[in-house]
């Protein structure tokens, strides 16, 4: 039997396909790296195409390594002439043969991003740019989406004539650039760079590599961004041998995974693929191998809400499977308790092993309470894709704080903020004052106490002295009385700039770092309300040393793992538990408030959708009510995307007041009698103003919905938790719900339905 026959009809077409542009719509489990391994043997052993005549590209260096695995067992001799690697694996290739001819040297050296970093700290020092306004991180983001637009650092001095912090952004652009070309040196966005410069100023490179390359296959094409997209096209449009161009290119995606856009990636680079490479022929794939049906069919009806995508929809041979779960809880730290619970008692029964199951989650932060609830359990677990909670450097940088203001003796904790954020004290200074504390033989922080007779610190003392001040009365605040621990991290971020540098570094990184923040401000909170003894910084921290101490977990051991929705792609578990559902959350405030509103919920729904279908067997969905944010308790509807799903595919749930017991459950689902289990089924009797007690399939709606008096009029003072305080101008009763306008003077007018906006007047 053919090795081509094992393929599904689709499958097979695609696998056949061998000359010009081919765009495979591949759903997710629906078996594309089969199809591009078994497209290259096909190519080699029916069509013959030489091997070095083919290039595989994908994205990461783990992918590159799979599909050369595949290739290898699948076409066998030969099969090391083919190029299979990543996109900037490509790039430095193809640099090292050709970048003299665009001024560097063949021995030119990549800087990673701490060398970018200290390279920036360089550009900034010597164009006199105050990086309190404008850090390194933010300067170089807007450098890597000037290079991802293939805009040279003279055409962008062009455009930001006329505006002072655009010139300031140019003037550091090109100095940045003159100083990698000085050094031989490209950063990671001027591998592609400089390749597509390359191609579009030598005809001699690229037409190489165009007869080099006769197909050309890419993985994932709906991450690609703009200068990859340039790439991929320069690269295919090549001529035959009867001058016709072919474009004998394969891209492989699913635009309903494009999901990166914070990155660079252009969802367009795929939904209008047709379009840039004539006649271009489309198949889909679209019989999904991982998942039950009840999974799939959920999946779809949530994506199907997107109005930028390619049509398709997944089907599966696989069993009905059990219904995709939702379980309302009343606060976040029920949610944690029930659902680590529950993975215990799966787990108990023998049934299935801590490895089957992945906790998935919008963004890092709300990792914090699950880990503590899996460490207090004894359950293995392993964070994928980030590091442990109070491993993160945010949440050190804050502990090492608060450590130093408790006593001062951890020598650690001081080295490591006394320049955090920046205050130019260097290595040298450090060293000098931690040699005097050792000859004196008193701790660090005493030495520093000293700075201004220690020898050779005549002029560093300046730099140190506001440091020591900054410390001592923060500890002279801790003791006076009425002082929350809640208010000692906010007075910090306030003395040091830390949280303001942040807000304007304006990334996702930085948001992700400030959630972090105040996940660590809901953990201080959660102590002072529950500590059995009265509440002390001390207690606080050794709560928290006991908490992360998770170094001896043994990483091969059995363990569940908890990773965000971004790092869960292409992964797949038969239990997942999706978490934090709810408006605000999943979507974020941000997506839902953003300029381009539409365009955000739908990378945000994208997302819902990948994480849906990473379950293979059970998809559990959970929310909170309440949930903490930076020390405020908010109060959360659940996601639209949960409102999309049909009534008749979901079983919905929400757990009583009291902690859900899990011990008369089930091997397979959550039993309808289970303790602490409501149904939705069943209309509340007394439904609370705003809120949808059930769902009906039909009208895609919650219905039974009885709209309650807001507590605020025109003209109050009002709080929302993006844009802060605001004047209410105007107030609209719609079919189901309020539209309240607001004046925010940082923000401008707003207009937002009361139910979403969880306004808060201010007396």
């Amino acid at each position: 039997m053919s090795i081509y026959d094992t393929l599904n009809p689709e499958q097979k077409r695609a696998v056949l396909h061998d000359k010009g542009p081919l765009l495979i719509l591949a759903g997710a489990g629906s078996g594309k790296t089969r199809v591009l391994t078994h497209r290259i043997a096909y190519l080699i052993e029916e069509r013959d195409v030489n091997p070095w005549n083919i290039l595989a590209i994908t994205f990461t260096n783990k992918a590159a390594r799979e599909m050369r695995e595949r290739v290898d067992n699948i076409v066998g001799y030969g099969s090391e002439n083919i190029w299979v690697s990543t996109f900037h694996s490509t790039c430095v290739r193809i640099l090292r043969r050709f970048i003299e001819s665009i001024g560097y040297s063949r021995s030119f050296t990549i800087y990673d991003t701490d060398d970018q970093k200290t390279l920036m700290r360089e550009v900034c020092k010597f164009l006199n740019i105050d990086t309190k306004k404008m850090n390194e991180r933010s300067i170089l983001s807007v450098i890597s989406r000037a290079k991802d637009e293939m805009i040279s650092p003279e055409e962008f001095a062009l455009q930001a004539q006329g505006d002072y912090q655009q010139t300031k952004y140019a003037q550091a652009y090109s100095e940045y650039q003159k100083r990698l070309k000085a050094s031989n040196a490209l950063d990671f966005d001027d591998l592609l760079y400089k390749t597509v410069e390359l191609f579009q100023t030598n005809k001699e490179a690229l037409l190489y590599y165009q007869n080099r390359f006769r197909y050309i296959m890419v993985d994932e094409y709906q991450d690609t961004n703009n200068v990859q997209f340039q790439l991929i096209h320069l690269l295919a449009s090549g001529l035959n041998e009867y001058g016709e161009r072919e474009y004998n290119l394969c891209v492989v995606g699913d635009d309903d995974q494009s999901i990166y856009k914070f990155r660079g990636a252009n969802i367009y680079n795929i939904l209008n693929f047709e379009k840039a490479f004539p006649n271009t022929t489309v198949i889909k794939l679209e019989q999904n191998y991982r998942s039950t049906k009840s999974i799939l069919n959920a999946a779809n009806e949530v994506i199907c809400n997107n109005q930028g995508r390619k049509d398709k929809t997944l089907w599966t041979e696989n069993e009905e499977g059990e219904p995709v779960q939702f379980t309302q809880y009343e606060t976040d730290f029920e949610e944690a308790d029930s659902i680590t619970s529950e993975i215990q008692h799966l787990v108990n029964t023998g049934k299935i092993n801590y490895n089957d199951i992945a906790i998935l989650y919008r963004t890092n932060a709300q990792s914090r309470l699950l880990e503590e609830k899996l460490i207090l359990k004894n359950i293995p677990y392993k964070i994928i894709g980030s590091v442990n909670f109070y491993s993160r450097k945010e949440i050190k940088d804050i502990l090492a704080y608060l450590k130093t203001i408790d006593n001062g003796l951890d020598n650690l904790a001081v080295k490591r903020i006394i320049n955090v954020p920046r205050r130019g004290i260097g290595l040298t200074t450090v060293d000098r004052v931690n040699d005097y504390a050792l000859q004196q033989n008193i701790s660090f922080y005493e030495a520093l106490t000293r700075a201004q007779y220690i020898p050779g610190l005549e002029r560093s003392a300046s730099k140190i002295i506001p440091f020591v001040s900054l410390i001592e009365g923060l500890k002279s605040r801790i003791q006076q009385e009425g002082y929350s621990l809640r208010e000692i991290i906010d007075d910090i971020l306030d003395a040091t700039g830390y949280l303001r540098e942040l807000e304007e570094e304006n990334s996702e990184e930085a948001q992700d770092r400030i959630e972090n923040i105040n996940e660590l401000v809901n953990k201080l909170v959660t102590y002072e309300e529950n500590s059995l003894e009265p509440p002390t910084l001390s207690g606080f921290l050794e709560e928290v040393a006991l908490v992360s101490d998770i170094d001896n977990l043994n990483e091969e051991m059995n363990h569940i793992v908890l990773m965000t929705l971004h790092s869960a792609k292409g992964l797949e578990f038969p239990y997942v538990y999706l978490c934090g559902m709810e408006e605000g959350i999943f979507p974020g405030y941000m997506s839902i408030f953003a300029d381009n509103p539409v365009e955000e919920i739908e990378e945000e729904r994208r997302l819902c959708y990948v994480g849906f279908t990473r379950a293979m067997k059970r998809l559990s969905l959970t929310a909170a009510k309440q949930r903490m944010i930076r020390g405020e308790t908010q109060y959360n509807k659940p996601s639209r995307f949960i409102n999309e799903i049909p009534r008749y595919m979901i079983k919905m749930n929400t757990a009583s007041p009291r902690k859900v017991q899990f011990s008369k459950m089930s091997n397979d689902s959550i039993s309808d009698k289970s303790p602490g289990i409501l149904d939705f089924d069943k209309p509340a009797s007394k439904p609370q103003a705003g809120y949808r007690p059930y769902y009906t399939a039909e009208t895609k709606q919650f219905e039974g919905t009885k709209m309650g008096t807001l507590d605020y009029g025109v003209g109050d003072s009002v709080k929302h938790v993006k844009f802060g305080v605001g004047i209410v101008t105007d107030i609209t009763k719609g079919g189901k719900d309020y539209e309240v306008t607001v004046d925010f003077p940082k923000f401008g007018i707003k207009k937002l339905l009361s139910t979403f906006a969880n306004l808060i007047k201010i007396d």
